[in-house]
């Protein structure tokens, strides 16, 4: 592929929409236009280029978002493919970050779906510059003019047709092009390779006047020359148009809308031509702020230095994705200034560390080319990389800047991983750290408790997946199991406890008595210790033994052997012998004190209740706050925000296992949620009952 370095020449797009609206199928299509592939690979024969995971073939979907790039009319396009299942929205999350547009793809039978929703969202917040592209027109129920409407509804913007839709569902031939007013007509056969301009039908002639002067009103006002040009001769030039509509697009202040059908290859061509025109080249684009300092966080993004593109400038890059292959570790790099050669040396500014560039790819899904310079503007892959993450910043040793972070969501889900056998332990917790670090959506922890590995991420395909790779990339089975809630235990009420240790069995004997006062604290008040012997009762070098054995003793309860919290113990009196008194002897005491005078302090099993935030749909508050009601939860409070309502409740965390997938089934995918641990609470009769029979 021939080098094309101009930054006006480049786009660095992605393409994202809802789960199997035909985003790999658009992409595949777009690769054999450009040349760059010899065939067209289907989603469902399993042979497309940028799903070439094991995983993704079987399935059917994207998993990871993989990079691609293609000529088309002297411009370089690199192209990122991203997911479109809601756990896997680290994917689109981190390539919205570094593009500088993005081609939405509808669904022309549904609309806009809640995942395209979501990504809508994703891409407003890094601002990023949008066309859509309403494709499957040629689908039973297919209806451009609907799918259209469900624009403004959902994303609550200003959409403006370019193109007409010429026919429906199987009648579907081609589109009007209302910047140019014409039609493009694709012939049979040459798989779309092959199409031709028309007058445009008589049939549609009307509605493409009407469509025409929409598109010079909202478009023209977005650039005063334009405008002006238009006053004076009633009409634009093409190229005016053109200009108009790219200067709307970039800001926002209206998105284009193409229509097609990738997958019966009618509306592609056209849809690449809107790439080169309308989305912005990487000099385009305002840039990229620094980060905010520690404790600034909220202030004014504007007020951040500004990293503007520029080849000339100190480096500055963004590592927005890792992937672990056969060849080592590939560090997936978008460079925003200055520009890199193979054995440089640059400096992890998030990190603080150096790093030296070892050799440097232009990728293409899962093949590589190898290239000896990276400049502001591109996206590359670097081998050899020690120790940098997703998101971390690389930069100049002379300008150390550290680029705005990415946003990670918060995973929801958690299993407990074990390997099936004991040689394989330290195998998958190896395995597993790579896996965590390719992946920022996916948390690895020990639970101190039980000793289990938990592995936490974004739903049960999710972890599915991971699991499922563990097995084929690592060799290593495991068994999976829900994670166990880590209860605790208190008393709800004073008692005082009398404990004598004797024994005496040859030689030195054992003597201690204590006398404990056992008292209930507030939640989360810990444990306290006090001593009020007088006289001499208990001596002072004891007294540290007593406390130690209370402690010692804590972390197993009477009830089910949860750790105890939340108590004083008060040492008021005891006795000791001149001989037989020993430090051991009081710690043993202080023990066997503990686990009598609990059982007479009214012991509760307390739960851990969790802060949940719902995001839901106006249509579905109901089904969650009952849902939520079932759960045991309390609501605290709701909160309306346009067509979405904020539910908070507090719940117990035994309750919200698997509650991820039945809040999608419940919303039709449309809310989600966050949870985060508030207290401990005692838990009803019923479930300590279980909880106790289970651990009995």
């Amino acid at each position: 592929m021939s080098v094309i370095s101009e930054l006006s020449k480049i786009r660095n797009i992605g393409i994202t929409a809802h789960i199997d609206a035909g985003k790999t199928t658009t992409t595949e299509r777009i690769l054999y236009y450009t040349g760059v592939s010899h065939r067209i690979g289907e989603v469902h024969e399993g042979n497309t280029t940028t799903d070439y995971m094991d995983q993704e073939r079987e399935r059917g979907i994207t998993i990871t978002s993989a990079t691609v790039t293609c000529e088309w009319k002297d411009h370089r396009i690199n192209i990122i493919d991203t997911p479109g299942h809601i756990d896997f929205n680290i994917e689109v999350n981190r390539s919205l970050r570094v593009l500088d547009g993005a081609v939405f793809i509808i669904e022309g039978v549904a609309g806009v779906q809640p995942q395209s929703e979501t990504n809508w969202r994703l891409a407003d917040r890094y601002r990023v510059p949008r066309i859509i592209f309403i494709n499957k027109l040629d689908r039973t129920g297919a209806d451009f003019y609907r799918a259209f409407d469900t624009l403004k509804e959902k994303l609550d913007i200003i959409a403006l047709p370019l193109q007409l839709p010429i026919g429906i569902e199987e009648n579907f031939v081609g589109v009007v092009d209302l910047v140019e007013m014409r039609a493009i007509v694709w012939e049979g056969g040459e798989l779309g390779a092959k199409f031709n301009y028309q007058d445009i039908p008589a049939d549609l002639k009307e509605r493409a006047d009407e469509a025409r002067q929409l598109l010079l009103d909202t478009a023209l006002a977005a650039d005063n020359e334009a405008m002006e040009e238009y006053f004076e001769k009633g009409d634009v030039a093409v190229a005016t148009l053109k200009r108009a509509i790219k200067k709307g697009a970039i800001s926002g202040e209206f998105r284009p809308v193409l229509c097609g059908t990738a997958f019966k290859n009618k509306g592609v061509q056209p849809l690449l031509d809107a790439v080169l025109d309308y989305l912005p080249a990487p000099d385009e684009v305002e840039g990229i702020r620094v980060a905010a300092e520690e404790g600034h966080e909220d202030e004014d993004p504007t007020l951040r230095r500004l990293i503007k593109i520029d080849p000339q400038a100190p480096f500055a890059g963004l590592a927005f994705k890792i992937i672990n292959d056969k060849y080592g570790t590939l560090t997936f790099v978008r460079v925003y200034s200055g520009t890199l050669k193979s054995g440089d040396m640059v400096m992890n500014t998030t990190k603080d560390h150096k790093e030296r560039i070892g050799r440097m790819f232009q990728m293409h899904a899962d093949k590589r080319a190898e290239i000896k310079e990276v400049t502001a503007g591109d996206i590359a892959a670097f081998v050899g990389l020690k120790d940098t993450g997703t998101g971390d910043t690389l930069a100049a040793a002379d300008d150390q800047v550290i680029l705005e972070r990415m946003a990670f969501p918060v995973p929801v889900i958690d299993i407990s991983v074990e390997p099936r056998t004991k040689d394989a332990v330290e195998k998958m917790t190896l395995a597993l750290q790579k896996l965590a670090g390719e992946d920022p959506s996916l948390r690895l922890k020990t639970d101190q408790e039980t000793g289990q590995t938990i592995l936490s991420g974004m739903g049960e395909l999710h972890l599915e997946i991971i699991i499922d790779r563990l097995r084929r990339e690592y060799g290593v089975d495991a068994n999976i199991g829900a994670p166990q809630v880590a209860y605790r235990e208190t008393i709800s009420k004073p008692h005082t406890e009398t404990y004598t240790h004797k024994k005496q069995s040859g030689g030195s004997g054992q003597y201690a008595e204590v006398k404990i006062v056992f008292e209930p604290l507030e939640r989360n008040a810990g444990i306290v210790f006090e001593n009020k012997v007088v006289g001499g009762t208990v001596p002072k070098e004891y007294i540290p033994a007593v406390e130690k054995g209370i402690r010692m003793q804590s972390s197993t309860g009477v009830l089910a052997g949860f750790q105890t919290v939340d108590f004083k113990y008060t040492l008021t009196d005891g006795k000791y012998h001149d001989v037989d008194s020993s430090a051991l002897a009081f710690e043993i005491a202080a023990k066997a004190c503990f686990r009598e005078g609990m059982k007479k302090a009214s012991p509760v099993i307390l739960e851990p209740i969790m802060d949940v935030e719902v995001t839901t749909p106006q249509d579905h508050v109901g089904d969650v706050v009952g849902d939520l009601n079932r759960r045991r939860g309390m609501i605290q409070n709701q909160e309306s925000s346009g067509s979405t309502v904020l539910v908070r409740a507090q719940v117990p965390l035994k309750e919200m296992f698997g509650y991820i997938s039945h809040l999608r089934s419940m919303t039709k995918g449309r809310a989600s949620f966050t949870m985060q641990f508030h207290h401990y609470d005692p838990v009803p009769r019923n479930i300590a009952d279980e909880i106790m029979s289970k651990s009995a």
